[in-house]
Formats: structure tokens, sequence, C-alpha cells
């Protein structure tokens, strides 16, 4: 794969806007491997900064950005952390726990990063991660209700609104009514149904057929209505 890089990495400190809002972005079928592209870059500024700075060519003044890249995604990263943790039946983090609850929108959803815009695939995972650890309530509830915002007449959801409904942020919403034992809501089985192709695998949504090995294992957990962890 071929990654282009701007000149700058724009990470300008004391703005007023989100640092970084991957689901903002065009094309949103692409989102997943943004993420996975980020996630990346922010694990090696983590446990390899020096090799970092010299894939990114930085010169001794721009040494400081590895501390930014080693940020971006605080939230996503800790939910994932937790249903790790979870799956191999290891206890949650308290201090985890909290944290995440502590990031939960006045939406009642989660964004990807802190202060962010909240979007349906992070709220849902929250939802899991935090049903995982045992967390009941109004956290929940609030989280549950912001996912049905997001869903759309055709029976799915979608990852922001007006983005349009889209199988994995339909497969997370599934996922997460599951984890709080809540009825699978009306019409999103159906809609996950229908973006099934002659091969088996699924679309992404009705116009894009996009990352179908990444679409279709999720969308096969949802339609058994088994939420993270497995």
């Amino acid at each position: 794969m071929l990654v282009l890089l701007p000149p700058s990495e724009g990470k300008a400190t004391n703005g007023t806007g989100p640092p970084l809002d991957l689901p903002g972005l065009s094309f949103p079928e692409l989102t997943g491997a943004r993420r996975r592209l980020v996630g990346t870059v922010q694990r090696q500024a983590r446990r390899q900064p020096g090799r970092l700075r010299t894939a990114l060519d930085l010169s001794p003044r721009q040494r400081a950005e590895i501390q930014h890249d080693a940020t971006l995604t605080t939230v996503n990263s800790t939910i994932w952390g937790i249903l790790a943790l979870r799956q191999a039946g290891q206890p949650a983090p308290r201090g985890a726990v909290r944290f995440v609850l502590r990031q939960q929108a006045r939406s009642g959803g989660w964004a990807w990063y802190l202060n962010g815009k909240p979007d349906s695939n992070d709220t849902a995972a929250a939802i899991e991660a935090l049903r995982s650890a045992s967390v009941t309530g109004k956290p929940i509830r609030r989280g549950l209700a912001y996912l049905l915002r997001l869903r759309n007449r055709d029976g799915g959801f979608e990852l922001t609104p007006g983005r349009g409904s889209d199988a994995q942020s339909t497969a997370w919403a599934i996922q997460a009514f599951a984890a709080a034992r809540k009825p699978t809501p009306r019409g999103a089985l159906a809609y996950l149904r229908r973006l099934r192709r002659a091969d088996g695998s699924f679309r992404y949504s009705k116009r894009y057929a996009t990352t179908p090995v990444w679409v279709t294992s999720q969308v096969l957990a949802a339609l058994a209505r088994r939420p993270f962890p497995l």
C-alpha cells in the first residue's frame, strides 16, 4: 500500500476545532482503513518513536510532533483495550471504565477521540465495552437513544447524521443492543440481509462494496446477535 502524506501534518496546538475528525471526511466507506492507518502511526509513536521520526523524515525541530501522534485516539484505544482484556478473561481496569464514562457526550454518544463529534460506531463500541465491564443504567440508555437517532427509514443506521445507512454502522448498532440485552431495532437485520451479494459477502452500503472481508465479518457477528467481546 502506498500512503501519501501531506507536506505538513497540521497538528497545530491551541486550536478550537477537533484534532481529528475521520467520520467527518469524504468517502465514509474508507473510515475503517483510515482508523487502522492512524492506529498504526499511534502505536509506532508510542513504541518506536525514533523509527517513526526516521520514516517521516522529521527535522530536529519537528521531533516533538511524535508526542502528538501518540495521543490521537485515546478514547477509541481505551474502548478497544477494555474489549481486548475482557475477551482474554481479564477484568476491565476501573480507571479505563471511568475514563470512557467521562467521554460520553451530551447527546449520549461517544467519539473516536477526545472532545470529538460522536458517531454510531464508537458509541456502539463504548456500549459493548461498558457492558462487558458490567456497567448498566443511564449511560447505556443514553447511548442506545443516541443510536436510535441515527436509524433511517430503510432500517439501517448511519455513521453520522446525513451520511446514509451502511452495513458496519448497522452491525455495530445491532451488537450494542444485544450487549444491552435489548431487542434488535426493527428493520436492522432486514437491511443487512438486503446487502448480501451473490458470492456470500456483504456490501458496505447500497452504493459501495468496499472492504468486503471486513464488512462481512462484522455483519455475520451482528446477524448472530453476538456483541463484542465475542
